[in-house]
């Protein structure tokens, strides 16, 4: 059985996490994901699990995370018909065997090589958060034959190396290709259901050294840090949707993506320099 005392410092950081992850998606509509996995990273690696597997961890729990608010996104979505089900039906397919691909890798490659894949991905969201205009348009429909054919599965590979639901890609995505707006938002949750049932499937298969895993972890999923965000984002996104009807959040999205490209950086800078 675990220290007591490590299992209380745990929860308190799971917590923090937690809270912090739901107030940004309520606040700018920022997938939890992108947030999750430097959190968690950093936080088992202070409690003392910087195992040779610790960025699978951390993928694998922030993707089981998005099964739940994936799907409530999309009911509450739906309700509204903003979900564009024949995208969403086409893309599917392509996305789930990409997932499926990118378990697969994620198992095969080291933590570090992670962390490194993790960080230029991330500095790739980040600068189009910060420098992508929403009228910026490369085609006026979505991409069909083999345009999707190649495109789906990229976007579940890279969504699940990257420990991401639907919208990072997505949307842009989306955006670019004339879908407006709040229907790209709304497709893009169903994509994170999509990408994240069969990698987390996948993930629970993972065999990880139970001596530099944290405690209740099955497979690579971390089951305390799964239930803990998800009944912190119950409570906090709220609070952010709150916010965001309080304030404009176009500068604090622009802080923010300035800030995930500061953790992206430091994030190469560990795992390239130690």
């Amino acid at each position: 059985m675990p220290d007591t005392t490590l299992l209380l410092q745990m929860l308190v950081l799971l917590l923090v996490i937690g809270a912090f992850a739901g107030v940004l998606a309520g606040l700018l509509g920022v997938g939890g994901g992108v947030v999750l996995v430097a959190a968690f990273f950093y936080a088992f690696q202070a409690l003392g699990y910087d195992g040779p597997q610790l960025m699978q961890i951390c993928l694998a729990t922030s993707l089981a995370t998005i099964i739940v608010t994936s799907l409530r996104s999309v009911q509450g979505h739906n309700k509204k018909g903003a979900v564009d089900w024949t995208i969403l039906k086409t893309w599917a397919p392509g996305i789930a065997i990409g997932a499926a691909l990118g378990v697969w890798a994620a198992a095969q490659l080291s933590s570090t090589a992670l962390q490194v894949i993790f960080g230029l991905l991330a500095i790739t969201v980040g600068l189009y958060m910060l420098f992508g205009r929403p009228e910026w348009r490369v085609a006026d429909q979505m991409p069909t034959g083999l345009g999707r054919a190649v495109m789906s599965p990229v976007m579940g590979f890279l969504s699940v190396l990257m420990g991401i639901g639907g919208g990072s890609f997505g949307v842009p995505l989306m955006s670019l290709h004339n879908v407006p707006i709040h229907r790209a938002v709304a497709t893009a949750a169903g994509f994170g259901v999509i990408i994240a049932v069969p990698s987390v499937l996948g993930f629970l298969l993972v065999p990880v050294d139970p001596a530099t895993r944290p405690p209740f972890t099955i497979g690579a999923v971390n089951l305390p840090a799964f239930g803990v965000v998800i009944a912190m984002t119950l409570i906090t996104t709220p609070w952010g949707v709150k916010l965001a009807h309080a304030m404009d959040p176009k500068p604090l999205k622009k802080t923010f993506a300035v800030f995930l490209v500061l953790v992206a950086l430091n994030m190469l800078r560990t795992a390239i320099w130690g």
